[in-house]
């Protein structure tokens, strides 16, 4: 896999993350895009022996965007305790099947990870072991078959924004998981980080990150 960064200093890296890729290694032992990250950055740099390269977020397999890597543990641990600390702004792009009952809300759900079916439950009322997840969306476009949301997670629970959407009847194109009615051909879903901003962990500057949707026609008729 070619690595084309769209952001890098001496403390950053960030990627267009494919659908997909794997961020980082998992039981499936397919090969992460973290190892590829490294390989760019040894070859690029001519660096001996091993390539420290720390990842403060994650994204799912199937997702697309914007994916930050930590060039030294100086900025993995900044980058963590801002991604804790809700200090950075992440904005999502989501396809969905149906429009939602208002153009723009914020969503409040109570949810909860089944382990072995790798699949969060989203519920308006709060039950046992469950914990409280908050999005933002805005409708921003429309077809005569889909629509298309912007989203700014406030929490960052386990599928989230696609259990969330799920939950408000607007199941993310392809994600047949939480309820869309068939797979996309390369088993992708519509769901892309579109940008994160933040004020960079050592130089202090604001920073904005941005990744272009990928090519096919669906996202090519909703975003031009």
């Amino acid at each position: 896999m070619q690595i084309v960064p769209i952001y890098e200093d001496n403390h950053i890296l960030a990627v267009n993350k494919p659908s997909g890729a794997l961020a980082q290694g998992d039981k499936t032992g397919d090969r992460p895009l973290v190892e590829f990250a490294k390989d760019y950055l040894k070859k690029k740099y001519n660096k001996p022996g091993e390539v420290f390269l720390g990842i403060p977020h994650r994204l799912d397999r199937p997702t697309s965007g914007v994916l930050l890597f930590a060039r030294t543990s100086k900025a993995l641990a900044r980058l963590n305790e801002m991604f804790r600390n809700k200090e950075i702004r992440k904005t999502y792009w989501a396809v969905v099947k149906n429009c939602p009952e208002k153009d723009s809300d914020t969503l409040v759900h109570y949810m909860l990870k089944d382990e072995k079916k790798n699949k969060s439950v989203a519920r308006l009322k709060t039950f046992a072991h469950a914990t409280e997840a908050v999005l933002n969306y805005n409708l921003i476009a429309k077809s005569t078959t889909y629509f298309l949301l912007e989203v700014n997670p406030i929490t960052g629970r386990h599928h989230q924004i696609r259990a969330q959407l799920s939950a408000i009847g607007c199941p993310i194109k392809g994600d047949t998981k939480y309820g869309f009615d068939r797979p996309n051909k390369d088993r992708s879903i519509h769901l892309h980080a579109r940008k994160v901003e933040f004020i960079h962990p050592v130089s202090k500057k604001d920073i904005t990150i941005e990744a272009p949707t990928p090519k096919d026609t669906v996202w090519n008729g909703m975003t031009q």
